[in-house]
């Protein structure tokens, strides 16, 4: 069974609740990625809170999440396209030390000049929309925090998270409070939603990370009538190629890629955002100029 986001409405229509357990998708973009659990634990937080955010949007692009850090970790990035294909990674600051305990905060917050950034890339091929960049302080203990904060400020929506994850799994489930189209704030509905959020603050955050979104959803939520929508997959998907590290060895030009063989008799070269390693030998590098003689004397640039 696929990776996959389910949705749910309160009959009343005044509660989005939304889930997505993650375990294909994050082991895939974990297999090349070796971080600190504690770091990766928070990126697995963000990735399944990019999931539950995206598939709200609608617009035909994709929508990053960013984490941006003075401590230990300087990066922590998700992307999530229309699709709901997704991709993420951590940037560690070199010679940093990384505790085992490591908190949002403590990681990426030190001196209290981090900043969470939203951003929404619209596909250019298909729309004339600008793209839109959001940035705000780095507030709360948690991710789910940290996105409830920007929820409730930057677009003026009551939104809950409660998000994990670990070396199996990255979780979450969201709660949205729905505008009243009347025009006045609707008793029964304020009712439902303080109902929703007392029910899902019960969620314990192992249960998160071992149980399906069905077994959840049904302990939470048996006494209330939920409407329910089709289920949507999410899978892993990094543009990274062997082709396109080829590509860029070309550009590199011949004598610096054959400086690199004579130190290393490989060249060794890793997608910067997923980790995937990609290897070239003698023989590798010799038929990317062969097949590309113009690009024999490319002017050098660096390896990343």
């Amino acid at each position: 069974m696929s990776d996959l986001l389910k949705k749910y409405l309160f009959q009343d229509n005044s509660t989005r609740i939304q889930a997505v357990r993650l375990t294909q998708a994050w082991q895939t973009g974990m297999a090349h990625q070796h971080l600190p659990d504690c770091v990766r634990n928070l990126l697995g937080e963000l990735m399944s809170a990019a999931v539950l955010l995206a598939s709200n949007i609608k617009f035909n692009g994709s929508l990053v999440l960013q984490l941006q850090g003075d401590g230990p970790v300087s990066l922590i990035v998700v992307e999530c396209n229309a699709d709901l294909t997704i991709r993420a990674t951590a940037t560690l600051r070199e010679g940093a030390e990384i505790p085992d305990n490591g908190s949002l905060q403590s990681l990426l917050n030190t001196q209290g000049e981090g900043r969470f950034s939203v951003i929404l890339d619209p596909d250019k091929n298909t729309t004339d929309l600008q793209p839109y960049q959001g940035i705000v302080p780095l507030e709360g203990e948690t991710v789910a925090q940290v996105l409830e904060h920007y929820m409730q400020h930057s677009e003026q929506l009551d939104t809950r998270l409660w998000l994990a994850a670990d070396e199996n799994s990255s979780s979450g489930l969201l709660l949205q409070k729905l505008p009243d189209h009347g025009g006045n704030a609707d008793a029964s509905s304020e009712e439902s939603w303080n109902r929703a959020v007392t029910l899902a603050d019960t969620l314990q955050p192992e249960e998160l990370r071992e149980l399906g979104v069905d077994t959840i959803i049904k302990r939470l939520f048996w006494e209330e009538t939920l409407l329910t929508f089709e289920p949507q997959s999410i899978r892993w998907h990094c543009p990274c190629t062997r082709e396109r590290v080829g590509n860029m060895l070309r550009m590199l030009g011949r004598d610096e890629v054959e400086s690199i063989l004579t130190e290393r008799e490989t060249v060794d070269v890793s997608c910067n955002f997923c980790g995937k390693p990609y290897q070239f030998d003698a023989v590798d590098c010799a038929s990317l100029f062969t097949h590309n003689p113009d690009s024999a004397h490319a002017h050098p640039r660096s390896i990343h």
